[in-house]
């Protein structure tokens, strides 16, 4: 069944604040069952709201309006409906009643303002009075339109607990079965990506979308159909396929990170992991004890920014940075192997490079970054040139150490 999400409001238009409310009814709408036709953000104008309701109501099985339904005199949500619809606005004894004992228990509180909030088109069945929240149902043409307030968690709370109910009894059995998976790929380009997956013989059900998420690219699948079997077979299918022809690049599934899978392997290997940070500043550190239970397998790390701190704290020897310079595999080595060292860590992981946006030199441009690894075996460096901005140079950085340990527990396990 489709659905039409309309969002009112000045402030949405301006700018000065963003629409959260449609991204939200539209993901819970979809894992109800329901496809979207179109989502539009309009401003606080009569004749526009009750275009764009005709309009929808042409085209559509139900309708979302979100905004527009305060007692202020730039809610006018409810007249331009009553207009369009040519519904007159009546009041709603039972909301009226609650307004007054409102107001007897406040004392002398002007009546006219909140009062607004009782008149309603004809026909109009308001959603959850005795909550409070300002929210109604129309049933025109046989349509359902749903009118839900445009502050963020009323609008929440209604879309949950009066309208997915109410459309899943209206629309019983013309639901589709949704299967959706995001999986997080990271060292990929998207055109890439695009490539391996045209090679894979996915039926025409399966849709596939491509989204860049810096310095991921989350490929989501999704198989909608009337037949829950039939749409979970097709989905394990498929995802087969997908991990398959894409191995190790893809690192993660739907609200997965990169820190939250590399701690959950060596929590699963019982190996304890340390960081030397340079030019990534402490956000390796940051990424890793971001996730709850971080104390079970992460013991710390240093940021060792100024070449002081790499030997007075990692034991670089002051010959090398002499010699090869901060930004170097060789001091990435000592670095990665000092911090293994002193922390008694199974694996330590070193970044050290030019973040910029000055710094850089022809023999070595703002973007290299010499990462290292230590562990019993042995200790590697590898050399990197990132492009981007400072920001994105080091989200680079940290996203590709997390990935070489996450490669390398792998490999080894």
């Amino acid at each position: 069944m489709l659905g039409e999400i309309i969002a009112i409001g000045n402030e949405l238009t301006s700018g000065r604040i963003n629409n959260t409310t449609s991204g939200f009814a539209a993901h819970h709408l979809f894992e109800a069952g329901f496809d979207i036709y179109a989502m539009h953000t309009i401003g606080d104008t009569p004749t526009l709201i009750g275009e764009a309701l005709k309009r929808a109501l042409g085209r559509v099985d139900f309708v979302l309006v979100t905004g527009g339904l305060g007692p202020t005199d730039d809610d006018l949500t409810t007249e331009a409906v009553s207009e369009a619809l040519n519904r007159p606005t009546m009041p709603n004894l039972e909301i009226l009643s609650l307004i007054r004992q409102h107001l007897d228990a406040n004392g002398n509180q002007p009546s006219t303002s909140l009062e607004k909030l009782a008149w309603l088109p004809e026909g109009a069945e308001t959603l959850s009075p005795k909550t409070k929240m300002a929210g109604y149902q129309l049933v025109h043409g046989g349509k359902p339109i749903f009118f839900l307030p445009g502050i963020p968690h009323q609008m929440r709370t209604l879309l949950i607990e009066q309208v997915l109910p109410r459309l899943s009894t209206w629309y019983k059995g013309y639901q589709l079965t949704s299967t959706q998976r995001v999986y997080k790929i990271f060292g990929k380009h998207e055109h890439e990506i695009n490539r391996e997956i045209k090679k894979l013989a996915l039926s025409e059900e399966v849709e596939i979308g491509y989204y860049p998420v810096f310095p991921d690219v989350h490929l989501s699948m999704t198989i909608r159909g009337k037949d829950e079997n039939t749409t979970d077979l097709l989905a394990r299918k498929s995802c087969r396929l997908i991990r398959d022809k894409l191995g190790l690049s893809i690192y993660g599934q739907d609200r997965e990170t990169m820190e939250s899978v590399v701690g959950a392997l060596l929590l699963r290997e019982n190996k304890f992991l340390s960081v030397a940070e340079s030019c990534t500043g402490g956000l390796i550190s940051h990424l890793m004890t971001s996730v709850a239970g971080s104390s079970a397998y992460y013991l710390g790390g240093v940021t060792s920014y100024a070449n002081s701190m790499k030997t007075t704290y990692l034991g670089v020897n002051d010959s090398l940075l002499e010699k090869y310079g901060a930004v170097s595999r060789e001091v990435a080595i000592a670095m990665a192997q000092g911090m293994r060292e002193r922390s008694g860590a199974d694996i330590s992981i070193s970044v050290t490079g030019i973040a910029g946006p000055g710094g850089g030199s022809d023999d070595k441009p703002v973007g290299t970054v010499f990462i290292g690894l230590a562990e019993a075996n042995g200790t590697k460096a590898l050399h990197f040139l990132f492009s981007g901005n400072r920001h994105e140079i080091q989200q680079l950085t940290a996203q590709t150490a997390l990935d070489i340990i996450r490669r390398h527990l792998l490999m080894d396990s």
